[in-house]
């Protein structure tokens, strides 16, 4: 039996999480700006649950929840930070309260909440840091950009605390989500930018915000909870975790695209090294 702490608990993905691991027999610390919500979402949870209020931006509630986590169970063993929002428009559309407000959540909260379990894990001498990041943060999209940015540095935290917090046991893991049918793209969860500009009144950008409005996702998000679940089960832990079809798909184009601009541009590239360097 481990200890889960979920954020974003309360609905979406967080939700699938949070059940999942209620079903293998694990304990979690469920947390949402409303608690309650996840009390009315997993009635029947019983002592195995403990909801707790938690905004991600307030550093001395991720704090708190911490603390009543420890007392509650004793040990954190799984952070899954999945708390985050999205914002749709183009990069030049979005304004600087909507573009602050996505890091606050995404990229600023995550860090407050790892900040907050880290010391916890590296105690133990173990532990597993699973970020839900999404195929989104390894190709930029239009109509997303700054979304995918958040996620991109994601993808960069990710890649540093699995480097850093090795030596102590702790695993890190960043999960690539394709398109999964929860309520993301849901006005709960999606923002549109406040003030769109006439100039993406058509073209890529409004093509995707049409496409956004019909869109039916193709990932079962209770498939990809499981799949979470058998990966922090297994004791292995992949820097990177990429689940759906169409992420698979999408990042493999990525890699084909960096590879052929890798090899038609290494020649200039290798160039502009300093003439005293030695070539291995």
């Amino acid at each position: 039996m481990s200890v889960w702490f979920v954020t974003g608990a309360s609905r979406g993905f967080g939700a699938y999480v949070t059940r999942e691991a209620l079903s293998r027999g694990h304990q979690v610390v469920a947390t949402a700006r409303k608690p309650e919500a996840v009390t009315a979402a997993f009635p029947d949870a019983g002592d195995d649950l403990l909801a707790v209020a938690l905004d991600v931006t307030d550093e001395r509630q991720a704090l708190d929840a911490v603390r009543a986590a420890i007392d509650r169970f004793g040990r954190i063993d799984v952070l899954v930070n999945n708390a985050g929002s999205g914002l749709l428009g183009a990069v030049e559309e979005s304004s600087d309260a909507e573009v602050r407000q996505q890091y606050d959540i995404n990229v600023f909260g995550l860090l407050a909440v790892v900040r907050a379990v880290a010391p916890e894990m590296r105690r133990q001498g173990a532990g597993h840091i699973v970020n839900i990041s999404s195929l989104l943060g390894v190709i930029g999209l239009q109509g997303y950009g700054v979304y995918g940015s958040t996620k991109f540095a994601v993808e960069g935290l990710t890649d540093a605390l699995h480097a850093e917090l090795a030596p102590f046991g702790v695993k890190v893991t960043a999960v690539e989500l394709g398109y999964f049918r929860t309520d993301f793209i849901s006005d709960r969860s999606l923002r549109y930018t406040a003030k769109p500009l006439d100039a993406y009144a058509t073209g890529p950008v409004e093509e995707m915000r049409q496409l956004t409005a019909r869109f039916v996702q193709p990932g079962d998000p209770a498939k990809a909870a499981s799949a979470i679940a058998d990966v922090v089960e297994s004791g292995r832990a992949p820097v990177r975790l990429p689940l759906g079809r169409d992420a698979i798909q999408n990042i493999e184009a990525k890699i084909a695209s960096m590879r052929q601009d890798l090899a038609e541009w290494r020649g200039l590239a290798e160039k502009t090294d300093h003439d005293d360097v030695q070539v291995a």
